[in-house]
């Protein structure tokens, strides 16, 4: 799972919160983990393989929002090989561990290793994060018609730059001045707990607000497209809206818990004594959302696969041909071949008005385009015929 306290248990003095929940059932609470982070891995590399009886059609045009939904499960497949190396070292090497519980300064593998990880799983899924936040923007530019592939270089920068300087800071602010005295005050831990969860907090805080706008934009392009708003695009944004939901719900679904402990942790730690018996249901939730939460956070990239493209089916087809990838899939489910024509297709004879607002149409049918990419469920096939669906 990924925790701050994953970090703060690398301190030899580490305070008694991080202590009641690293030595509870480790042995178990790893077994889970990397239980959890193995399906999750597995499962999530399935959905991105092609399958069997997809027909190969011409590759639609590359789209900003699809490459960032191929990072976001990236970070996710990485974060969960972090976990489960980590998660296999403590149950594999106990007495390797347990170094890290004293101050060792001829053997400075153990709290390398316990740093290096914990900051591995830390800044993978940091980079998630900012990558769902890039997601709810380019979603919102896309239908403002003010995003393209050349943002994606501005993402990139973002995304990681922002990952790396939190991580760094945090984790820096954290061992000062060295990894010894690191739990001395409480004005280490706090700006890195800072760091860690900022960006979380802001995908749950911003994001709703900018899938909200979004929907409402494709809405207003959806009736400017005909002059009218008939059921097949009702159906459409529905199912834009639906995919937003489905975004955030896995989202809160899989981190909740993460804040919920850290809330009674630090509770905890505000006490004289934590051992306390009117703090006993207090430890006992802290300990449940404890274990909730090495099941949960390494689910999320299974959990996302199916919120962006559903399910892909079991029939993998490892034989390798020209054909379109997983995550682009709009074309082999929603839409023909011609969705992003050529302009040379157009008729010469035709009045300049015309073209313009033939293009216009057709830059509205790519937005809404890449927004409703991925879906695969069986309503699609009433969207089909929709003017959104039709090539020009």
């Amino acid at each position: 799972m990924a925790s701050p306290r994953l970090e703060t248990y690398c301190c030899p003095n580490r305070d008694a919160a991080t202590q009641l929940v690293m030595d509870f059932q480790p042995e178990v609470f790893c077994g889970v983990c990397i239980g959890s982070a193995s399906i999750s891995l597995l499962l999530t590399v399935l959905q991105l393989l092609p399958k069997k009886g997809q027909s190969p059609r011409k590759m639609p045009k590359a789209s900003s929002s699809s490459t960032i939904l191929l990072l976001i499960s990236i970070c996710d497949i990485l974060g969960g090989l972090g976990m489960i190396f980590r998660a296999s070292v403590w149950i594999g090497f106990p007495g390797f561990i347990a170094n890290i519980s004293v101050v060792n300064r001829t053997d400075m593998w153990p709290s390398a290793f316990c740093v290096g990880s914990a900051m591995w799983i830390q800044l993978l899924y940091s980079a998630g994060f900012w990558w769902l936040f890039c997601y709810a923007v380019d979603s919102y530019l896309v239908v403002r018609r003010s995003a393209g592939l050349s943002t994606i270089v501005l993402y990139h920068m973002m995304t990681w730059g922002l990952a790396v300087m939190l991580c760094v800071e945090g984790i820096a602010l954290l061992y000062y001045p060295s990894l010894s005295s690191c739990e001395n005050g409480v004005e280490h831990a706090i700006p890195h707990y800072i760091t860690t969860y900022a960006p979380l907090l802001l995908v749950l805080v911003v994001n709703p607000i900018l899938f909200r706008r979004t929907v409402s934009a494709v809405a207003s392009l959806l009736k400017g497209r005909q002059g009218i708003y008939t059921e097949n695009e009702r159906r459409l944004g529905t199912e834009i809206q639906i995919r937003f939901f489905k975004i955030m719900l896995v989202f809160v679904i899989c981190w909740s818990s993460n804040i919920i402990n850290e809330s009674l942790l630090f509770y905890l730690e505000m006490q004289p004594d934590i051992n306390e018996m009117p703090l006993k249901n207090i430890r006992s939730a802290a300990l449940i959302t404890w274990i909730i939460m090495g099941v949960l956070n390494p689910m999320q990239g299974f959990l996302f696969t199916l919120a962006f493209y559903g399910w892909t089916g079991w029939k993998v087809d490892l034989k390798w041909r020209k054909r379109e990838i997983p995550w682009e899939s709009l074309s082999s489910s929603t839409v023909g071949e011609n969705t992003y024509p050529s302009p040379v297709n157009y008729q010469s004879n035709l009045h300049d008005s015309k073209k313009v607002s033939t293009t216009d149409s057709q830059q509205t049918d790519e937005a809404i385009s890449m927004l409703s990419e991925g879906n695969t469920s069986g309503d699609d096939r009433a969207t089909r015929s929709s003017p959104i669906y039709q090539g020009w």
